[in-house]
């Protein structure tokens, strides 16, 4: 696996450098925004490890433009406390992130768990679905509403489909963090809710998806559940 690192602190890169060689990754470094979307371009990685503050074009452009034209996975590092920019980087298509400073066996974690979703998703979990007009077919990856197909990234193809199949039941926001992040959820954590967000704005209809407030979520198997009866 060849992971890129964009980051301008050229210590820290030094850093996780020597501890992902040791992990058997293949690592390249690029240290400002410009040359890291060039390099991501010409040299697709399986996964980008990208700092938002960087010279030249800011990572959150960087994101921007990359998933103009490709799916790599992004792992984002932000500042601690800047929420904004985790909301926006997951809005843009970001798969997780960071906040700074982090312990660098949880990077691996990171990095592991996103490599993990990325390729078991190659071994269809179940059958075709169909519920509430959405098909879903885990084999071809293929989400369509009412003929109209809709592109989704990995984790919100993830996250559709065990909505889907739990269709009528209410899956809390720690089940979905464990299963697709391989950790636990924290109080702050908005992964899950941005990705959901997204999903109900590409499928056209944001009823499909019920927010039960301090429990998780639920798709709606009918119009009925939709509409609150």
């Amino acid at each position: 696996m060849r992971i890129l690192l964009i980051d301008d602190d050229r210590e820290l890169c030094q850093l996780l450098e020597e501890l992902l060689r040791r992990e058997g990754f293949t690592v390249a470094m690029e240290h400002d925004g410009p040359k890291g979307l060039a390099h991501a371009h010409a040299r697709p990685p399986d996964l980008i490890v990208l700092d938002v503050m960087l010279p030249g074009i800011d990572g959150l452009e960087v994101l921007r433009q990359l998933r103009r034209s490709q799916r790599t996975p992004v792992l984002m590092l932000t500042a601690r406390g800047e929420d904004v920019d985790r909301i926006i980087g997951l809005e843009l298509g970001a798969d997780d992130y960071l906040p700074k400073p982090f312990h660098p066996r949880e990077l691996i974690a990171r990095i592991r768990a996103i490599l993990r979703r990325v390729e078991e998703p190659r071994q269809p979990s179940g059958g075709r679905l169909e519920v509430n007009g959405v098909v879903l077919d885990p084999e071809s990856r293929q989400v369509t509403v009412a003929g109209r197909e809709v592109e989704l990234t990995t984790f919100e193809f993830e996250i559709l489909e065990r909505l889907m199949r739990a269709a009528g039941r209410v899956l809390s926001r720690e089940a979905l963090t464990e299963s697709l992040y391989r950790r636990k959820a924290t109080p702050f954590d908005r992964a899950i809710d941005v990705h959901v967000s997204h999903l109900r704005r590409k499928l056209g209809d944001e009823r499909l998806i019920r927010t039960v407030r301090g429990v998780g979520y639920q798709f709606c198997r009918a119009r009925q559940e939709e509409d609150g009866a």
